[in-house]
């Protein structure tokens, strides 16, 4: 016997999901995610899933067609394939308001095509399924619809969306701040904005963002109810007129935080920060100085029936969240999980749709439990969660701590992803942390959708790889999500575009190395070859601000950069003063 141990070095691959690539480019095998099953009812429930670590809670076996309207008749014959609108006989004269009714009746909707065509890889009928399934909502207030709103889609089966908070507070911002901030919020991605004004002129400001808004807007009601009101008089008749006032206004999507309930205070004691969701900290102190139940829990049904009329969507509140990593996946949060369950069961029989909040500040290794016990214990309906953030010693930083955690919870089950800015914990986030957190999560959820396998999400980056190996500068550039921000870098060390980068330089340069081997397809797509170095443009004032800030180049540095001159970048001679021989002398000259 030999006494040499031979080592086995081969492997297989895990089973391959979707191709995030629509062309399938490059030599990746695709997604490691398990095929995604698009399809009505329960055979829907594994939609875009990453595959489960054992132990993980496996997906509920029912859907919102398990929780029909009571006066809703299923049709004999019916009983074993009762998700589809053919089983069911609703009451005579019923007209639908909601999407979720129109779908239920196997109605598509306009919105419904819309949300296809802005979702490539879904068609309108199943956008439809989706919605009647209870895994999708579109949120569409009728009124909002008849102003800017262009609708969208939150589910599974669709992209990861992320929502953006603003709102003028009683110390600082307003109406046109608020405004601004929307259109830049927009303008970096925000899928959906979130108005929580605690101040300043409150109903004027939501009703500007509405009326200005192409992206659906949410609310948390009770902000408002509060106002000029003690606490301790907030009472059945205040709660109702504030949410059917904000109805009436256009808002999309409201934050109830019916689950806190009274007998889950008691959970709450030890925990190290208590309770740090606004809404749930209110109404918690209302229970206790009243000795009484939640009244937004109580009152749950008349509710329903005002947000009916407007086909205004649930994101039912998470009043009990961690606001840190000692407190999460504890009882407290968890019996309210089961509570919002109960309560995505109750909004469905009454026509609503429904998506569910989520925390907040949860250890890398409870993400995927918290997520896949929110799909079991609510059915499937769509997690909106804030972060979660991963640690909590990073103050000024927490954009990042959080999108770690969001690239997490989008693999494992979130439909949308709470934005956290810079001035997470520590203010009210101004223009540049509005679009710093923009950028944070637009990152993870994109992330988590090539993970994922959903299709066409990969064609985007597979292009920027095809212009970055032909050192195509300016289609680079073009493809990235920030173009400007990505050209400032550049220019800050090298401002004319040539066959390398001040990273390594000429003679290191790895990718033009690899672009020069003829054996290489790397760098030779014909659509993005160039043909001469050339000096970049002067940067915009808003590049050399960015610039200034950075406080990496010297004032007179930046001058150079802004006026351009060939003389600016030591190319008195007539040639740039940087090094290639990928082109002639002639063709490297500055044109």
């Amino acid at each position: 016997m030999s006494n040499l141990n031979i080592t086995d070095r081969t492997y297989s691959l895990p089973p391959l999901g979707n191709n995030p690539s629509s062309q399938a480019q490059g030599t990746s095998p695709g997604s490691f995610s398990p095929l995604p099953k698009i399809a009505s009812g329960r055979a829907g429930r594994w939609t875009f899933a990453s595959a489960d670590t054992p132990g993980m809670p496996v997906p509920s076996d029912k859907t919102a067609w398990d929780f029909m309207p009571l006066d809703w008749v299923l049709k004999p014959g019916f009983e074993d394939n009762y998700e589809q609108a053919a089983a069911w006989e609703a009451p005579t004269g019923f007209q639908p308001i909601t999407q979720l009714e129109s779908a239920r009746l196997g109605v598509v909707t306009p919105e419904m095509k819309r949300v296809a065509e802005r979702e490539p890889h879904l068609t309108a009928e199943q956008v439809r399924d989706e919605v009647a399934s209870g895994r999708m909502i579109i949120p569409a207030n009728k009124v909002h619809l008849g102003y800017k709103l262009d609708p969208m889609c939150i589910g599974r089966a669709g992209k990861t969306k992320i929502n953006a908070n603003m709102g003028a507070s009683p110390v600082s911002s307003g109406t046109e701040e608020e405004i601004e901030k929307l259109h830049w919020a927009e303008k970096w991605g925000a899928d959906t904005v979130m108005d929580l004004s605690t101040g300043g002129t409150i109903d004027e400001c939501r009703q500007a963002i509405i009326q200005n808004s192409t992206v659906p807007i949410g609310t948390v009601p009770i902000y408002s109810m509060i106002i000029a009101r003690r606490l301790e008089d907030l009472d059945d008749a205040s709660i109702l007129q504030m949410l059917r006032h904000q109805a009436r206004q256009g808002v999309d999507y409201f934050t109830i935080h019916a689950g806190v309930l009274f007998e889950h205070l008691q959970y709450v004691k030890e925990r190290l920060i208590g309770i740090v969701s606004r809404g749930g900290s209110l109404l918690a102190k209302w229970m206790i100085l009243h000795k009484q139940q939640n009244p937004m829990y109580v009152l749950w049904d008349d509710i329903c029936d005002i947000m009916r009329e407007y086909d205004v969507s649930f994101s039912i509140g998470d009043g009990l969240r961690p606001g840190g990593l000692a407190d999460a996946t504890d009882r407290a949060q968890l019996a309210e999980l089961c509570t919002l369950g109960e309560l995505t069961e109750r909004a469905w029989r009454k026509g609503l749709q429904v998506m569910v909040e989520g925390p907040g500040h949860v250890p890398f290794d409870q993400i995927e439990f918290n997520m896949k016990l929110q799909r079991r214990l609510c059915h499937g309906a769509p997690f909106y969660v804030l972060g979660p953030l991963v640690t909590d010693i990073f103050p000024g930083y927490d954009h990042i701590t959080s999108c770690i955690g969001a690239t997490a919870a989008g693999f494992h089950g979130a439909s949308m992803l709470c934005y956290v800015t810079p001035k997470e914990h520590l203010g009210l986030p101004k223009k540049d942390d509005v679009k710093q957190g923009c950028i944070a999560y637009k990152i993870a959820a994109h992330a988590a959708d090539v993970a994922l396998g959903v299709p066409g999400t990969r064609d985007r980056d597979d292009e920027l790889t095809k212009a970055r190996a032909a050192l195509n500068w300016e289609k680079h550039f073009e493809l990235a999500f920030d173009p400007e921000f990505a050209r400032l870098l550049h220019d800050e060390d090298l401002d004319v575009d040539t066959d390398f980068c001040a990273m390594c330089g000429h003679d290191w340069c790895s990718v033009r190395i690899s672009k020069e081997i003829v054996e290489f397809a790397s760098g030779k797509t014909a659509d993005y070859a160039w043909d001469h170095a050339k000096q970049t443009a002067a940067l915009s004032p808003e590049q050399l601000a960015v610039l200034e800030k950075r406080g990496v180049l010297s004032p007179d540095e930046i001058h150079k950069l802004a006026s351009k001159t060939k003389k600016a970048v030591g190319a008195e001679a007539s040639k740039a003063d940087c090094h290639s021989d990928y082109v002639d002398g002639e063709q490297a000259r500055l044109r």
